[in-house]
């Protein structure tokens, strides 16, 4: 019996030894402060003030890189739609993304600062948490940097959770990490792009039918406008006002105050756009069409036999059968003078010698709009460009509003996680998340579009696919729509997922399966594969680093 208590108390003290070590062979979850008095708090923040140091730079620097990336991809499409320039979208973008993860943020940095780990597994050792963090900062912010170097679109959510995964397995072996939580982030990484790009493209087929197919689409797409309008502020409020941020007192908003809120937004958008924007959008279009062409006319040539050459022409006159140009851009034939500067030059008079005559029996006449509609079919008419250029920016500053509470909070989740165990001694980060880490977090993000965001915003909105206005404008609000849901629910989808996700189901719907990019998406689609492990194992590398010299 003596024999049989012994080894009981030997068991009971290894597994509570275990425990001590952080080593998860233990159900309890109590969280209790391990520095409770001044004294041992003012020695705690002097020996890891260093960490709050490191962490503030590295979360920036991962900050920049996630704007660079992540937002680029979400001002791609406008940018490439030619709808906004690369100036304006990192203006509208600075103040977009601030706000997204000041009044949305919070609830995904809890998801990635408590939700994926077993942080009670780190009692007692708050410190190797807060080393931990450190190394995910540091190993996110180097994949950030050499993939938008590389000018690959990766995703910011992938980088800072498969960071976190990879100092937790060196920290505390599989038993470290929440695998139903990882499991369902994982499942949002396949769903997304499939659940944002059948929206984008439901949306994009019912604009097409009832809008762009019309012999004259002008009428249809103002009618249509408002209830457009009306439905996109509507979820954006909803999104907002429901469970909303608790410093202007949103969270004591039931669900049915909400709903009244959006809804009436909603209706009260409606009828200012059919009052006010509708008559002034009609009238501008109206205007624009009747305006007179410019006098001078350049005209494309198309001989029978020859290579088709592109003239200036003052007017389409004909003088005995032939047309006077003013200038063109080749040769045609080999039986004009190529020494000549006045057969090449702007501003030849119409009785100069050296004029290239044109014989109208031997020629096609084609203005160059119909030898650019020729060239571009995807391209949208003028008064539907009209229509859907301001919705697109509308939908664009609705993403970038989306991406700052979802991925401005993935960036700095890490950050958020080290100054609450600094500040309060204790793994169980009770506190909220301050508004002023957010807004650190914010300001990374728009330094790193305006500096290297070019670098990405190319891939999404010019090279994958062509995107036009009303294409655009169906990317955008299916992929914001998907990212914003999300962030409600607290669940840290990839933007970049959704992007990708509606740029090729818009894509193939607008122009058939050769309307993509398919080599570009297999690669956008390894990198998305190869950032977990990458980034995994970096951060656990750094880990193991840590371990060794501080711990």
């Amino acid at each position: 019996m003596r024999l049989v208590a012994l080894l009981l108390l030997a068991l009971a003290s290894g597994t509570a030894c275990a425990d001590t070590l952080g080593l998860g062979l233990t159900t309890s979850t109590t969280l209790a402060p391990s520095l409770p008095d001044a004294s041992s708090m003012a020695d705690w923040h002097a020996s890891t003030l260093w960490i709050i140091i490191f962490g503030f730079i590295l979360a920036f620097i991962l900050a920049f890189g996630v704007g660079a990336n992540d937002v680029a991809n979400v001002f791609g499409t406008s940018v490439g739609a030619k709808v906004l320039t690369l100036r304006q979208a990192c203006i509208i973008a600075t103040v977009a993304e601030i706000l997204g993860s000041v009044l949305l943020g919070y609830k995904v940095s809890d998801t990635v600062r408590k939700g994926i780990l077993d942080v009670s597994l780190y009692n007692n050792t708050e410190k190797e948490l807060m080393l931990g963090s450190l190394a995910a900062l540091g190993g996110s912010a180097m994949w950030n940097l050499v993939a938008t170097f590389f000018k690959l679109p990766i995703s910011g959510t992938h980088t800072i959770v498969g960071a976190t995964v990879g100092f937790s397995l060196c920290a505390r072996g599989f038993q470290g990490v929440n695998w139903g939580t990882f499991g369902k982030i994982v499942a949002s990484w396949f769903v997304s792009p499939v659940l944002s790009g059948i929206m984008s493209g439901v949306i994009y087929l019912g604009i097409n039918h009832f809008i762009l197919k019309k012999e004259k689409p002008l009428e249809p797409g103002l009618r249509a406008l408002p209830f457009i309008y009306g439905f996109t502020l509507l979820v954006n409020v909803f999104s907002i006002v429901h469970d909303g941020p608790s410093m202007l007192k949103f969270d004591v908003i039931p669900w049915w105050g909400a709903i009244v809120i959006s809804l009436g937004v909603g209706i009260l958008t409606i009828l200012v756009v059919q009052l006010v924007v509708v008559p002034r959008q009609r009238k501008a279009i109206n205007d624009n069409s009747r305006s007179p062409s410019p006098p001078n006319q350049d005209i494309s040539v198309i001989e029978k036999g020859i290579s088709p050459t592109t003239y200036t022409f003052n007017s389409t006159t004909e003088v005995n059968g032939y047309i006077p140009a003013e200038n063109k851009s080749n040769l045609l034939g080999s039986g004009l003078d190529t020494t000549s500067p006045s057969s090449n030059s702007l501003g030849v008079t119409n009785n100069s010698s050296q004029v290239p005559l044109v014989s109208t029996n031997q020629v096609k006449v084609i203005s160059m709009e119909e030898l650019a509609d020729k060239k571009d079919v995807d391209a949208d008419r003028i008064e539907v460009k009209s229509l859907f250029s301001f919705l697109q920016i509308l939908t664009a500053t609705f993403g970038s509003f989306a991406h700052g509470g979802n991925d401005v909070s993935n960036a700095i989740g890490p950050l958020i996680a080290l100054w609450a165990i600094y500040t309060e001694g204790s793994v169980a980060q009770s506190s909220p998340t301050p508004i002023y880490i957010l807004l650190f977090g914010g300001l990374g993000i728009s330094v790193g579009l305006w500096v290297w965001g070019r670098r990405v915003i190319q891939t999404i909105g010019e090279d994958l696919t062509k995107v036009t206005a009303s294409s655009g404008f169906t990317i955008e609000i299916g992929s914001a729509f998907t990212v914003l849901f999300a962030s409600k629910i607290g669940l840290p989808i990839s933007t970049t997922h959704c992007k990708v996700g509606s740029v090729v189901f818009v894509g193939w719907a607008k122009s058939s399966r050769q309307g993509v990019d398919w080599k570009l998406f297999r690669n956008i689609v390894i990198a998305w594969v190869v950032t977990v492990p990458l980034t995994a194992g970096i951060s656990a590398l750094l880990m193991l680093i840590f371990r060794i010299a501080f711990l």
